[in-house]
């Protein structure tokens, strides 16, 4: 787990404009999501996207939702939301399991497939969170700076 992140209850954190969004059956739409909800903003605030902000957060979103999808019994709810200088992203799966960083080599020394996307969200995600959700599963919520 990213050493930073924190273990809580979930609590709803949106603004009342905020809009209900599709869930996305795959990482592509989630990735789609993400450009859509940036750019639909920088476009609202006449103000440019930075390409590498957003790459990264298009990045984390990929890594969360195909983590949700392999390890954690699918994906469950899909938020989006620009926040001033930041993208929020929540994701929900049917997991309890926590995150965990893989060793890149096996016991044998044989180089694992995989096993990169948790250290990718919290080299550039800050904010990280992990909650319990009432029903079951775990929301996973970070914080992506856009400059």
């Amino acid at each position: 787990m990213c050493e930073w992140q924190t273990t809580q209850p979930a609590v709803e954190r949106y603004g009342t404009d905020r809009t209900r969004q599709p869930r996305p059956g795959k990482p592509a739409e989630a990735r789609r999501a993400v450009e859509r909800a940036v750019t639909e903003r920088c476009r609202a605030t006449r103000t440019p996207c930075d390409a590498d902000a957003l790459s990264d957060a298009v990045l984390v979103a990929s890594e969360l939702t195909t983590n949700a999808i392999l390890h954690g019994g699918g994906l469950t709810d899909f938020r989006v939301d620009v926040e001033g200088p930041d993208v929020r992203l929540s994701v929900s799966d049917r997991s309890t399991e926590l995150p965990v960083v893989r060793e890149p080599v096996d016991p044998q020394g044989r180089r694992r497939v995989g096993g990169r996307g948790w250290p990718i969200v919290c080299r550039l995600a800050r904010d990280v969170r992990v909650s319990d959700l009432p029903s079951g599963g775990k929301r996973i919520t970070v914080v992506v700076p856009l400059t």
